[in-house]
């Protein structure tokens, strides 16, 4: 695409992740973990326990709790951990990871009522299966459908053209071609027809691709950040302090303000964890759960698992490494990073890494774009939809680094802004499933359960 098109997505980027959705999208968090007396830090043991263990398989949904976070968990880790990261780091400083710490943090939250609301207003389709999410909250909860449409929407565009897909298929033929040498069409050829052949399964097929996938690839990658941590134990004091410091004076790059260091510390976080999205309550939806909040607790490991352990690896290591002023941006820093500390064996660490985080991102967000295509024109277009979503891998896979980067912040803030605006006015639904969890909770312990 052209210069003109590049500039115009940039200005727009820049526009829509100005100053008001930072204090929405941060607000709307600090907001729902206040109101629920920091439920989501005080249940997160109680949470990551419940991911683990297996649950009531009678109840309904399409499939378990524990596939259905590895679906959300599919499309959230992925370029934003790796790629994503990196560029923040780049462009805003070290201190840009403690804003992506402070998103996470307050973030739980936000996923939690994204659970809830998904599977309290979720509908049975003809086929069926559970659908839910923003669109079904918006309009059955809130009673305004012209929001649930506008969200629906814009997650079309953002799952096709976004996020979703093309930003994916774009870091895979570069890490691809960097690495392997494959060329870039050839590897948007490859990945369109592998995606292709698992969407055609639906949810039960992602969601057993995902709960194989997902838990593989992300201890692969932590046991490598984790040796890098301990044989440079030393480098971590600095590394961490300069990313606090940063955070608040944007001093650590060249012209890096303190406003940079915030919007890309939180737009990166949302890019990678997808609290405020609206997302998890697509996939929280399709789970087998009795209540809720049972559901939205173990969504919420999703943005723990996602930016407090796997983001935190990359940036800190990016930090110690101390390569990112060099020039070297995206996925090429990561690898060039890892390979400093593990010679002959990081950049394929990368290399493999990111390559599984992208197919398993595209598959998640195939399933999310799916169910907000068909709730705005019915199932029976959806070979439509997975036809235009498979082709796009391909294009994706040959544009700017910068311009799909840009594409997929500005669909991301157009999707937060309905969502946002669902949880704080249902807040008070979820507060209220809240209680009727903790007292389900109370007589568990009376019966010794749990």
């Amino acid at each position: 695409m052209g210069e003109w098109f590049a500039d115009i997505t940039a200005e727009l980027s820049g526009f829509v992740w100005g100053l008001p959705l930072i204090i929405f999208l941060v607000g709307t968090g600090l907001f729902l973990t206040i109101r629920l007396s920091f439920f989501s830090f005080r249940m997160l043991p109680h949470s990551l326990k419940m991911l683990f263990t297996k649950q009531d398989d009678k109840s309904a949904g399409d499939i378990s709790h524990f596939q259905a976070v590895m679906t959300a968990l599919a499309a959230t880790v992925g370029t934003g951990n790796v790629v994503g990261v990196a560029t923040a780091v780049v462009i805003g400083g070290p201190g840009a990871v403690f804003w992506m710490w402070m998103t996470a943090l307050v973030g739980m939250a936000t996923k939690y009522a994204e659970g809830i609301l998904g599977v309290k207003y979720r509908q049975k389709n003809a086929k069926g299966e559970m659908s839910g999410g923003p669109m079904y909250y918006l309009e059955h909860g809130l009673g305004q459908k012209w929001l649930g449409v506008l969200f629906a929407f814009f997650a079309v565009f953002a799952a096709i053209f976004g996020i979703g897909n093309m930003i994916q298929a774009n870091a895979a033929s570069g890490v691809a071609l960097d690495v392997f040498n494959v060329p870039t069409w050839l590897t948007g050829v490859i990945m369109a027809v592998l995606i292709g052949l698992v969407l055609l399964g639906g949810i039960r097929s992602i969601g057993r691709t995902a709960g194989i996938l997902v838990p593989f690839m992300i201890v692969f990658y932590l046991v490598a950040g984790f040796a890098i941590m301990i044989l440079n134990f030393d480098l971590i004091p600095a590394a961490v302090g300069l990313i606090f410091t940063d955070a608040f004076t944007g001093n650590a790059v060249a012209g890096g303000a303190l406003g940079t260091v915030i919007r890309m510390g939180v737009a990166r976080g949302l890019f990678s964890n997808e609290a405020g999205l609206g997302t998890g309550g697509i996939a929280a939806a399709a789970a087998k759960t009795d209540v809720p909040a049972r559901q939205a607790l173990i969504s919420m490991t999703q943005v723990f698992i996602d930016t407090i352990i796997v983001c935190s690896i990359t940036g800190i290591t990016l930090v110690m490494a101390d390569m990112y002023t060099t020039g070297v941006e995206g996925a090429a820093l990561t690898a060039q990073s890892f390979e400093f500390f593990l010679p002959g064996v990081g950049n394929y660490v990368v290399a493999i890494t990111l390559l599984t985080f992208i197919f398993s991102t595209i598959l998640g967000w195939g399933y999310f774009g799916e169910k907000c295509f068909t709730y705005l024109v019915g199932s029976k277009l959806t070979m439509v939809y997975r036809t235009i979503f498979v082709l796009a891998i391909i294009p994706g896979a040959t544009m700017s680094l910068e311009t799909v980067w840009n594409l997929g912040d500005i669909f991301n803030a157009l999707m937060a802004v309905p969502n946002l605006i669902g949880l704080v006015a249902l807040s008070g639904v979820v507060a209220a499933e809240t209680k009727v969890f903790i007292d389900i909770r109370k007589r568990e312990k009376e019966q010794g359960i749990g």
